[in-house]
């Protein structure tokens, strides 16, 4: 299904469109970011917190390792209440997110990721390319929410078409 330079090709798409919201988002106010645009998680803030609870919830899942963000379910568009804390947390996980990356292999993406969800408890198991797929297109999904409100803000939202993506990043 895919392959691990796609992973890494994603990774990089992933880092190099939250470097160029961060340097957006950095400019404008906090109440801005926290206005009610209509949104699914109403605003900007709150669709990028719900975006780095995604990935770490994912991230956890694909390196084994530990850090599942803290709170409940219905509070995770809230663990990341300012563009302060988000922006610190958000530079961390994407870094953990290049460096898993820069490790998956064929052997891993062809095989099965299991997992139990925390607020049901539910025990599942999806093939793991799947699962990757999903988390990339998760992000793209959210960011393109995020691009929409900042462009009815005002603001000159970044590009973010893949094609644009720099060698160097």
């Amino acid at each position: 299904m895919i392959t691990p330079a796609y992973v890494q090709t994603m990774s990089r798409y992933n880092a190099w469109q939250n470097k160029s919201l961060q340097g957006i988002v950095q400019k404008m106010s906090q109440a801005e970011l926290d206005k009610d645009r209509g949104a699914f998680f109403g605003s900007l803030q709150r669709t990028l917190s719900h975006l780095l609870w995604g990935d770490t919830i994912w991230i956890s899942r694909f390196d084994g390792k530990s850090g599942l963000p803290e709170g409940s379910i219905q509070k995770h568009a809230d663990l990341w209440p300012t563009k302060v804390v988000w922006a610190s947390e958000r530079a961390q996980c994407d870094a953990r997110i290049r460096q898993w990356a820069d490790i998956v292999t064929q052997v891993d993406l062809d095989g099965d990721l299991a997992w139990r969800y925390s607020d049901t408890g539910e025990h599942v198991n999806r093939p793991f390319g799947f699962c990757v797929t999903h988390f990339f297109n998760h992000q793209t999904h959210h960011r393109g929410q995020v691009h929409a409100m900042l462009t009815a803000a005002g603001q000159d939202a970044p590009v973010s078409d893949l094609s644009y993506l720099p060698e160097d990043v």
